[in-house]
């Protein structure tokens, strides 16, 4: 299940998700070469988060495969700001395009409930949380990380305890046949918690790289936990679909 558009309306410009939307597309364009090599690459040797290195529990030396052929020796000094630069860095064009419209889809609205700089806090944060959920219980400390994805799942956290009964639409394909279905959001992003939970212990153990479904699960936590210290009820008081209350059409549509 895809998420396609999601039937909330938003009030207020959405300058920082775009700005977040601008600044990975930036970074995936003059700084990893739009997924080519060896910018790809020698982006995530330089500004990936790898565990180890990080927490100095790697020994000087170590490296980590990057393909085949190539490797990235660990001899960094344990840089703190890949904390947040791995935030901005992709695996991939599926890993950016998917990220960037999960982020569009539901970003715009937390922001709504939030103002621009809070949710541009919020959202770094969640990010750190990921972060650090991940590197608690990575089994390969060499492993990096990179991607938006842990901050993203923040935005998602934080949205289903904001607005659990909006209705999301979503791209189901199964094989052959393709169909679009609406669910309401706590539905949706419950399920997709629990892939991630699911993905999470089934991954215990492995060595090899892959998705950081930890991650996912620190990010949503955290979103969901630092909802009532970042919202703006102010802001939400002119949002027809907060809570769990069920409004008539009118109360929402803009002319």
């Amino acid at each position: 299940m895809f998420p396609i558009r999601d039937e909330n309306p938003h009030f207020l410009p959405p300058l920082a998700t775009l700005t977040l939307l601008a600044a990975n597309i930036a970074v995936w364009a003059l700084i990893q070469g739009f997924g080519t090599e060896p910018a790809l690459s020698l982006s995530i040797c330089q500004l990936g988060l790898v565990p180890g290195d990080l927490m100095g529990t790697l020994p000087p030396g170590a490296a980590f495969p990057l393909g085949p052929d190539s490797a990235c020796v660990v001899d960094r000094g344990g840089r703190w700001f890949t904390v947040l630069s791995s935030m901005f860095m992709h695996g991939s064009w599926l890993h950016i395009i998917g990220n960037m419209w999960f982020l569009w889809v539901f970003g715009n609205n937390v922001e709504d409930a939030m103002g621009h700089g809070r949710f541009l806090v919020f959202y770094l944060l969640c990010g750190i949380a990921a972060a650090a959920l991940q590197m608690a219980l990575t089994n390969n400390p060499a492993i990096p990380m990179v991607g938006a994805s842990g901050a993203i799942g923040g935005v998602m956290g934080a949205y289903v305890l904001l607005y659990p009964r909006v209705r999301v639409h979503l791209l189901v394909i199964l094989g052959f046949f393709v169909t679009t279905i609406a669910v309401p959001a706590f539905f949706m992003l419950g399920y997709w918690f629990l892939l991630q939970l699911l993905g999470g212990f089934t991954a215990v153990g492995s060595k090899g790289g892959g998705v950081a479904f930890w991650a996912h699960v620190g990010g949503f936590v955290a979103g969901a936990a630092m909802v009532p210290i970042f919202k703006n009820r102010e802001l939400l008081k002119r949002h027809p679909y907060y809570g769990w209350s069920r409004p008539s059409p009118r109360r929402w549509r803009k002319d």
